[in-house]
C-alpha cells in the first residue's frame, strides 16, 4: 500500500495542481477574452508564446524557470528579499513553474469558449445599457462556463503528471517539493516496484475519471446546444 511518504507526495501534488489550476483561471480568463475578442495584427505573437509549453521540452523550460529564478537573477533576488527564502527550489516555485507549464491547457478552452460566444448575444445586451465588464460577467461566462469547466479540468490533470519542470526548478525534498511523479520515479530507480505501482494507479485513476468529466460536459454541452 502506500507508504507515508508516498501519502505526504500524493497530497503534495494535488494541492500542486489546485493552487496552479487557480491561479491559472484567475490569470488567464482575461488573457483568453483578450485572445478571442482582440483584432490586433500581431496577436498570432502572443498565441505563439502562449502554446509554447505544448511543444518546448520539459527539461528546456524548466532549466529556463530555474535560471530565473536563481538568487542571482532579478525576479530571484525580489523574491527572496520579500520572502526571506529563494524562489528556486520552494513550492512556490513549484506553483510558478506549474502555471507556466499548463498555461495553454487552460487558455486555450476558455479562448475556443469565448469565441464561441459570438457577438450577438454581447451587442444585445449592450442594447439594454449593459456595460463591457457587465457584459463580460453576466453574458460571456455563463455562456462559457463548460470551457471554465474544461480549463480548469485539463490545467489540473496536466499538473498531476509534471515531472521534467518540477524536477529541474523544485529537486526532490520530501515534503517541500517532492510530488507523486518525483516519488515514483525514485521508486523506480531503487527497484521499489510494488510503491510506484500504487501510485502510478493512484495518478491513472484520478486522471482518468477527470477527463471522463471533461468529455462527459462536452458531450451534454452539445446536446443542449442542439
Amino acid at each position: 500500500m502506500f507508504s507515508e511518504s508516498d501519502i505526504t507526495a500524493l497530497l503534495l501534488t494535488l494541492k500542486l495542481a489546485g493552487l496552479s489550476t487557480l491561479v491559472l483561471i484567475l490569470l488567464g480568463t482575461p488573457l483568453a477574452w483578450w485572445l478571442a475578442k482582440s483584432r490586433w495584427r500581431f496577436k498570432f505573437l502572443i498565441e505563439a508564446l502562449v502554446a509554447l509549453p505544448l511543444v518546448l521540452p520539459p527539461t528546456v523550460l524548466g532549466f529556463y524557470l530555474l535560471v530565473a529564478f536563481s538568487p542571482n537573477s532579478a525576479v530571484g533576488r525580489l523574491f527572496e528579499s520579500l520572502v526571506g527564502q529563494p524562489l528556486a527550489f520552494s513550492f512556490v516555485g513549484l506553483v510558478v513553474g506549474s502555471v507556466v507549464y499548463s498555461l495553454p491547457f487552460v487558455i486555450q478552452p476558455l479562448q475556443n469558449a469565448f469565441s464561441a460566444v459570438g457577438r450577438r448575444p454581447l451587442e444585445v445586451a449592450a442594447t439594454l445599457r449593459a456595460t463591457p465588464f457587465d457584459r463580460f460577467i453576466s453574458v460571456a461566462v455563463p455562456l462559457a462556463k463548460p470551457g471554465f469547466l474544461s480549463a480548469a479540468i485539463l490545467g489540473f490533470a496536466h499538473t498531476l503528471g509534471e515531472f521534467g519542470v518540477v524536477l529541474m526548478i523544485g529537486g526532490n525534498i520530501p515534503g517541500e517539493t517532492q510530488v507523486a511523479s518525483i516519488a515514483i520515479y525514485e521508486h523506480v530507480e531503487s527497484m521499489q516496484l510494488a510503491n510506484a505501482h500504487w501510485l502510478s494507479a493512484a495518478l491513472l485513476l484520478i486522471s482518468f475519471c477527470l477527463l471522463v468529466l471533461v468529455y462527459a460536459t462536452n458531450a451534454k454541452s452539445r446536446v443542449l446546444r442542439l
